[in-house]
Order: structure tokens, then C-alpha cells, then sequence
């Protein structure tokens, strides 16, 4: 390898999250050699994948299949946990049903059925998962009850999850440099050759026999995201990395790559209004036990409609199409041990109030007397025969509102109050390049681009106008695995050829 200018490896990969480290030891399993480019610092490395509380969904269908993955549970977690089930029918339906039907079948088919069998390969690379007893259970009558087909995280988050990926990839003798921004594909009439980039502001060129990109969408640029999502997204708040601005998608475009999947679409949550423009600072989810409000202080969701981690993506679109672009979540003293932890951070910004009057007054931004006559109604629409139970979807409803809520729905009348201001918080776009199901991306004539695969957020075509939680980390892990595998055959295939020795 030339030490100044120019590298050499067998595959390059562009972006050092979840997906790309998936791809990189996948790659070296099947014994290529590999080098990531990570555009951050090495102290921000990890793209979005960092900003996740590592909650991952995958099929499974029965406790000893949850053993498998999480060989630590104890007998009395077991004995005290309803885990449910999640078959991969299960989640093939919910993307299915929450992209209106317009996912990729052959896409989101794989991403069901790989899922499991992907959850084995992390673990043996390390990777260790624990029950999300604090997000996704509640106790009842003693025993812990999951619900939305979700029971997994990482130990230690999101960033638990890349420091150990970033591990075991340094310990597979994979070669990582940080602040390497790609700029352009390297390519012919063959296929793709490798990546121009940037190393501490030096182009550098580095060739190789095949390129996987894995850099994420562009939920960081504000001009892409104006472009394609619309107006107000570009005063959105960026929850998730900086470094995600879409170069990797535009380097595939310019070689004939097709693009594909939800462009005006995104992942947005709501979360703290005066959130700084990057960063965590987000989410506020637990809005399904409380209302949410405008400045006009009406009501503008259905808060129940879903269990949260199938409604909490679309929740931060809602709130941007809001005057003034912001919205305050209230709850009351009966539901308030209900709420996740995110809500007891000291940088919240909360009001707490001892009468509904009071509240209403606090507020910022906020019509009082809107807001009163919104909750008076409210509370009187609500169907107190059906008890309520935050583990199901119980049925406990409004009548006759203009936006009925359809599920947990409680008086809000027990003080103390506590009112929360959210705004919109933009997480990934959903848009991206096509794939085919050995994750190589396709051209306009939707040919393979030969030499040339994806994965990760870059990906379009399984997402569209909402999102069930914790199937961008699962959609990652196994197109990252896929597309690692094929990366590494297909520069065999070329070795074997002395394609590259031709080509540099």
C-alpha cells in the first residue's frame, strides 16, 4: 500500500456505523482484506447508529429463541416477563402496513427473514443485548408485559453497540480512517474501482475490487432537505449525526445509480424545543398516555392511535405542519411514573403546574383559553368504562371529538400537571439508491452497478411515511452482513481475474 496518495485494498467502505461495520467484518470473515472511511473524528465516529439506544427488532418465536440472543436471562426474569412472540410473518406486516403497502416486498421479505439468524451472527461477534424492561415493558399485576414486537437493545446503547463493532473490527485487522470524507466513485464501463477522498483536507485515492456504501441519508443537510422533503424541514432539529449529508447517495447518482424509495420522507420524532440544532436532546415518547397540543391549544393527533414505536416517527412531521412549529405534551399525576426516563433529564424544559388554569397560564406560546376548553371537552369525551391497561391497545377512547383518541385515554385531572415542549427532530430520510437482494445497487436501467453495493440508511425502498422502531438498526445489520458477503465474492471473483491488476 503507497503510504502518500494512493491505497490499495480489496473493498472499500464508505461510512463507519452499524451497517458499514456489519459490512467490514462480514467482508473479513470471507477474507478480504478491508479499509472503512469514516468521514467524523474518531471521537464522533458511528453516524446515526451512535445516537440510537441500540433498541433492534427481530423475529422470534418462543423464550428459547430470545435465549439465544440474550443467554444471560435469569430464571426469575423469564418466570416474570411475558415476551410475547414476533414471527417473522409479524414483522413483515408491520412494514408492510406502516409504508401504506409501498415497502420493497423482496426487501422487506429478507429484512423478516434474515432478521433472526443476523441477531445470532452479533452476538457472535460480541455484541450483547439485554430486555428493554425500561422502554418497551410495564408491570402489571407483578409480571412485566412487552409490547409492539420489540424486547432487545444493545448493552450500552447505540454507542455501546459501534464502540464494539469498532473493536471487533480492529481486532479482525480491519483498517479504519477517520476524518476520510469520500467525494467521488472511481469507475468505468466495468463498474466501480474505488473512492476519491479527502483525509485530514488531502485528496487521497484508494482503489479496490469492490466499494460498498454505507454512509447514511441526508438528514444533515438542509439544502437536500428542503429539496426533497419541502418546506419547514429545513428549520428542523437534526437529532442524529452531523456527518450524514448525503454525499454517499450523490457519488452513486452521478455514475448512473437510480434512486428509489420515499424522497419526501423521513424519520422525525418530537422532541425538546430549545434541543441544540445537532444532536440528542430528543425523544419525548411517551405522548400516547398524555395529549398534545398547539399554539392554538387544540388537539391536532389521534396520541393513541398506536403503540408508540409504531407512531413516534411520523409524530415530529406532524408538529413541524404546527404554527410556530412547536407542540406541548401534558400529562397528569396519574399517568406520570409512565414516562420514560428521557423525561426527568435536567435540560427538558418543563412546566409543572398544580390546576389545569395554572398550566394553561405557564405555557409559552400557547392560546390559555384555547387549551382549557380543548381539555374540558376532552375529559368528558372519554369512555371510563373500559380500564386501562398501557400493555395493550385497550380500547379506552374518546367520542365525538374532531381527532378522537383511540386508545389510553385518561381524564387529565389529578395534579400535579406536567407539560412538556416538543418540536421536530429529524432522525433519516428515507430515500436513498435501489438495491437488489444481494444488496448490489442498480443503475437507471436497473442493472447491477458491477462492483459496486449499499447498505444502511443510504438504502431506499423499504420506508415510506412511517416506521416501526428499531427496524433501522435490524435493516442495517443484515443488508450490511449481505452486502459485506457479496463484496468480498465478488472481489475474489476479480482477484482471481486479475481484474484489479488491470485496472490501477
Amino acid at each position: 500500500m503507497n503510504a502518500e496518495r494512493k491505497y490499495e485494498t480489496d473493498i472499500v467502505i464508505v461510512g463507519a456505523g452499524n451497517a458499514a461495520m456489519c459490512d467490514a467484518i462480514a467482508a473479513r470473515e470471507q477474507g478480504a482484506n478491508v479499509i472503512v472511511l469514516e468521514k467524523s473524528p474518531e471521537n464522533e465516529k458511528g453516524g446515526n447508529s451512535a445516537y440510537t439506544h441500540g433498541s433492534i427488532r427481530f423475529a422470534y418465536n418462543c423464550i428459547e429463541d430470545l435465549i439465544q440472543i440474550m443467554p444471560d436471562l435469569t430464571t426469575e426474569e423469564i418466570e416474570n416477563t411475558d415476551f410475547g412472540i414476533y414471527s417473522e410473518e409479524n414483522f413483515y406486516d408491520d412494514l408492510c402496513r406502516l409504508s401504506e403497502y409501498r415497502t420493497d416486498p423482496e426487501l422487506s421479505s429478507l429484512l423478516a427473514s434474515k432478521s433472526f439468524e443476523t441477531m445470532k451472527w452479533l452476538r457472535s461477534h460480541k455484541i450483547r443485548f439485554v430486555p428493554m424492561y425500561g422502554r418497551q415493558a410495564f408491570k402489571v399485576n407483578g409480571k412485566f408485559k412487552f409490547w409492539g414486537g420489540m424486547v432487545v437493545e444493545s448493552v450500552g446503547g447505540g454507542n455501546g453497540l459501534i464502540e464494539t463493532l469498532h473493536n471487533e473490527g480492529k481486532n479482525l485487522g480491519i483498517q479504519i480512517l477517520y476524518n476520510a470524507m469520500a467525494t467521488k466513485l472511481i469507475h468505468d464501463d466495468k463498474g466501480v474501482h474505488g473512492v476519491v477522498f479527502k483525509h485530514h483536507g488531502e485528496t487521497k485515492e484508494i482503489y479496490s475490487k469492490s466499494v460498498i456504501l454505507a454512509s447514511g441519508g441526508f438528514h444533515a443537510n438542509t439544502e437536500m432537505r428542503t429539496r426533497y422533503l419541502g418546506q419547514k424541514w429545513d428549520i428542523a432539529k437534526v437529532r442524529g449525526s452531523r456527518f450524514n449529508t448525503g454525499e454517499g447517495i450523490q457519488m452513486a447518482l452521478d455514475i448512473g445509480a437510480v434512486s428509489h424509495g420515499n424522497w419526501s420522507g423521513a424519520h422525525a420524532v418530537g422532541g425538546d424545543r430549545y434541543a441544540p440544532e445537532f444532536g440528542e436532546g430528543f425523544q419525548k415518547l411517551s405522548y400516547p398516555f398524555g395529549i398534545i397540543v398547539n399554539a392554538k391549544g387544540e388537539r391536532f393527533v389521534d396520541e393513541g392511535s398506536d403503540f408508540r414505536n409504531y407512531t413516534y416517527a411520523n409524530i415530529g412531521k406532524l408538529i413541524l405542519e404546527q404554527p410556530g412549529q412547536f407542540a406541548w405534551q401534558i400529562f397528569d399525576n396519574k399517568v406520570s411514573h409512565l414516562l420514560r426516563d428521557e423525561y426527568k433529564l435536567r435540560q427538558v424544559t418543563k412546566v409543572t403546574a398544580n390546576s389545569i388554569e395554572e398550566l394553561a397560564k405557564k405555557l409559552d406560546d400557547i392560546d390559555p383559553d384555547g387549551l382549557l376548553q380543548t381539555i374540558k371537552q376532552y375529559n368528558a369525551s372519554i369512555r371510563n368504562d373500559i380500564p386501562f391497561n398501557p400493555n395493550i391497545k385497550d380500547g379506552r377512547c374518546t367520542k365525538g371529538l374532531s381527532i378522537n383518541k383511540s386508545n389510553w385515554a385518561n381524564t387529565l385531572d389529578q395534579a400535579p400537571f406536567e407539560a412538556y415542549a416538543v418540536t421536530c427532530g429529524i432522525t433519516f430520510t428515507y430515500g436513498g439508491l435501489r438495491i437488489n437482494s444481494n444488496s448490489e445497487v442498480q443503475d437507471t436501467l436497473l442493472q447491477s452497478i458491477s462492483g459496486l453495493y449499499a447498505a444502511g440508511e443510504l438504502v431506499g425502498g423499504l420506508f415510506y411515511f412511517n416506521y416501526p422502531g428499531g427496524a433501522g438498526l435490524m435493516a442495517g445489520s443484515v443488508f450490511g452482513k449481505i452486502a459485506g458477503e457479496k463484496a468480498a465474492q465478488f472481489a475474489s471473483y476479480r482477484g482471481n481475474n486479475q481484474y484489479e491488476k488491470n485496472q490501477i
